[in-house]
Order: structure tokens, then sequence, then C-alpha cells
């Protein structure tokens, strides 16, 4: 197994990491829109947390050597489902190819965070 972490993504906020390259795929921990730049969630609308959340696991992929187009599975936890016809309107633009995913509601999410996105992705 070999760690990954890039600063094009947010740090770890728990005893974890960002992703873990094993057996020919990357495991990227669960992705919230945290900008890696400040630090914070800096959008408070469901498109732009998505695509915040996209573009963190975008960049660890990009640091593993490997693209987000390659993404198998995703399991995607929203804050209110009622958000989901427009959460699935920014997934579609990151994940093309439609991997597998799971996607449940949860009651909630670290501080203010709308969504938050996991991957399994084939190196």
């Amino acid at each position: 197994m070999e760690k990954v972490k890039t600063s094009r993504a947010p740090e770890a906020v728990g005893p974890y990491t960002q992703a873990i390259k094993s057996n020919g795929f990357l495991f990227i921990s669960g992705q919230i829109p945290i900008d890696p730049h400040t630090g914070k969630i800096e959008t408070f609308t469901i498109e732009g947390q998505a695509g915040q959340t996209f573009r963190n696991i975008r960049a660890i992929c990009e640091k593993a050597g490997t693209s987000i187009e390659k993404t198998v599975k995703t399991t995607c936890f929203l804050a209110d489902m009622r958000d989901f016809s427009k959460f699935n309107d920014v997934y579609t633009t990151y994940f093309p190819g439609l991997p597998a995913r799971s996607c449940v509601a949860v009651k909630s999410l670290p501080p203010q965070a709308l969504c938050e996105v996991e991957a399994i992705v084939e190196l």
C-alpha cells in the first residue's frame, strides 16, 4: 500500500489519509467541499459544493498518476435528498462515464457541507 497526499486537495481532518494506492486501485477517502487554498468551505450551494468536492477528487487522482475518468465506484452522501437532482447535474460533468455509485442521505456532514464523496479509481 502507498499513501497519496496532495496540497491541491484539503488536508485530512481526522486519523486517515487522502487516499491509498493498493492492488491497481486508488481508494479515495470521503472528500467534502473544502477549498484547499483557504481550508474552508467557500460556497454554500449544492452545485458549488459538489464542484469543489469533485475538483478535490480530481486533484488526488492526478497526484496518484491516474484520472477521474477512471473512476469505477463512488459513494455519495447528501445532507438533503432534495439536492439529488442538482447534485447529479454537476456529477455527470465530472463523471461522464457513469461509474457504479451509491448515494445516500445522511443526518449531517461536517460543518456546512452539503455533500461528501468517496471514490475507487483504477490506476
